[in-house]
């Protein structure tokens, strides 16, 4: 589901940050929700390494295992930051995240392939890709 308010944009980001989010919610767009909220008000969580504290934990809450193959992804975790912040600065400070996350999610990163024209499939999901930056092998990143 997609968040149709600033309301429940924090709701998800919130969740996120202390475990509540019930697993069936952390969804595509949940992902690129709380990763707005957190780049908008509380950019101390922002740099990859705090966010990726915040997913394992989050995972690891919601018996998700942070394994090689499994659970947290650096790589895509990074290039969506990257997606959303570019997104959010493309927008008026004042505008509504829900509007933001529309837009984004209707541009290309709305698609859950979308990384795919950046990265080969091999090189995204290795585990080198997993747990560390991986440049992209196909296409450069626009931002």
């Amino acid at each position: 589901m997609i968040p149709t308010n600033d309301k429940a944009i924090e709701r998800i980001a919130l969740g996120l940050i202390d475990t509540s989010l019930p697993k069936a919610d952390w969804t595509h767009a949940a992902h690129f929700a709380a990763a707005l909220w957190i780049l908008r008000h509380r950019p101390d969580l922002a740099p990859p390494e705090e966010f990726k504290r915040l997913i394992w934990r989050y995972n690891e809450a919601t018996g998700t295992p942070n394994t090689d193959t499994s659970g947290y992804h650096h790589t895509i975790t990074v290039a969506s930051l990257r997606a959303s912040r570019h997104v959010l600065e493309s927008a008026s400070g004042k505008t509504p995240l829900y509007v933001v996350l529309n837009r984004l999610l209707e541009s290309a990163y709305g698609s859950r392939n979308w990384i795919l024209a950046y990265w080969e499939e091999d090189t995204l999901f290795s585990v080198e890709a997993r747990k560390g930056w991986v440049e992209p092998d196909r296409a450069h990143l626009p931002f």
